[in-house]
């Protein structure tokens, strides 16, 4: 066993967390508005151990670097590695352990979960970090606790503005069904997904994101801006998410090309996402299904975080037979498309995608059926 090598014996104790796919609600989170993301069967895998002293030691099987600190002595400012996402986490469960005695701990970092195809791995890596920390330390944290301690370890210590989707998707998550979020006042439901109708299928664009942190922080203050421009034309919005449709075509002229496009992108992605709702509770798979395309088209023209790599994954497979729908999955700039699949349409759909993708940009892209998951948990030796 790998941390044995790196870490020596005795055998530690195991954690896994999900990483997950949104199906719809694409750039809402951090708009306030409503989404749909679904726990998946790829993610981080946590073993670790305690020490007899204060050191806590990081390392992980896909990235050379490493960390080691002291529990009384942890950096106060980030990195610069993978290592900033599990030293935010545990900054924060320290913080809130009441001064409990706890002791120092090896960690080894690993899975089966891209790292930047829009999977959120930095969410599956925060989320899984405060359910070990808590269960080996005996913290007795909650869901809700180590959801929070997640979010603000990437937000306040990584750097990044995202929205509370991710976290809460892994967190919360429960094996076959979508979670309803709406992200304004953060009340949820679990809304069944039919396996025995429908499958999800991920291509990998081979587009990594390493980058992405800026442009995703460009698109946060793009919307924050855009909000400013109109909410004088409808005072009682709290949120973009909030603007309706006739605000935004009243005031359109004031926000200019490139805050119009993101402005209506939002607009329209939390219509299409209530109607998708809809359509998902009645069993309208089809109009579901077109509803994600559509969210595609929007990401792309509208809001512009697409790249000719996902267009392609998804416009091969929403022209193949027994296919729903497809979008990108994440925040864009790369990463993977999700694709909904009539059962028993898979293996064609998927030998297609790979085709087109292999002769448009000569190489190879993964593209793999996706289970969903029950959420963060310790496994059994």
């Amino acid at each position: 066993m790998e941390f044995v090598d790196r870490f020596g014996s005795p055998r530690p104790r195991q954690f896994f967390a999900p990483g997950r796919v949104n199906l719809m609600g694409a750039h809402l989170d951090y708009n306030g508005g409503p989404v749909m993301p679904l726990a998946i069967d790829r993610g981080t895998f946590i073993a670790l151990r305690p020490r007899a002293d204060r050191r806590v030691r990081f390392a992980s099987t896909i990235a050379p670097e490493a960390f080691e600190a002291d529990l009384d002595h942890l950096p106060t400012a980030r990195c610069g590695s993978w290592a900033d996402y599990p030293l935010g986490v545990l900054r924060e469960v320290l913080a809130s352990s009441d001064g409990a005695d706890v002791a120092g701990l090896d960690i080894l970092f690993g899975g089966n979960l891209a790292v930047g195809a829009g999977l959120s791995s930095s969410a599956s890596i925060c989320v899984g970090t405060a359910l070990a920390l808590s269960e080996v330390w005996d913290l007795d944290l909650g869901t809700m606790a180590r959801v929070r301690a997640a979010l603000r370890a990437e937000r306040e210590f990584v750097g990044v503005r995202c929205g509370i989707m991710d976290p809460f998707a892994i967190g919360l998550a429960r094996e076959g069904s979508l979670l309803w979020l709406d992200c304004k006042d953060e009340s949820t439901a679990h809304l069944p997904l039919d396996s025995g109708r429908v499958s999800l299928v991920v291509a990998d664009s081979g587009v990594r994101r390493e980058l992405a942190a800026g442009f995703f922080n460009r698109r946060v203050d793009e919307c924050r801006r855009a909000f400013e421009i109109l909410r004088p034309g409808q005072p009682d919005a709290t949120c973009l998410r909030d603007i309706l449709p006739e605000t935004l075509e009243a005031l359109r002229s004031e926000l200019g090309g490139e805050l119009e496009r993101r402005a209506s992108h939002v607009v329209g992605e939390v219509a299409r996402t209530f109607e998708a709702r809809d359509a998902l509770l009645d069993g309208r798979l089809g109009e579901f299904g077109e509803r994600m395309s559509r969210a595609h088209e929007s990401l792309r023209d509208l809001f512009e975080v697409s790249c000719p790599e996902l267009d392609c994954l998804v416009e091969t497979a929403v022209a193949q037979d027994g296919v729903l729908g497809g979008r990108l999955t994440g925040a864009g700039f790369g990463g993977c498309a999700v694709i909904l699949v009539r059962r028993g349409a898979e293996a064609d759909a998927m030998a297609r995608v790979g085709e087109v993708f292999r002769a448009r940009f000569g190489r190879e892209t993964a593209v793999e059926v996706y289970g969903a998951d029950s959420g963060p948990r310790e496994i059994e030796p």
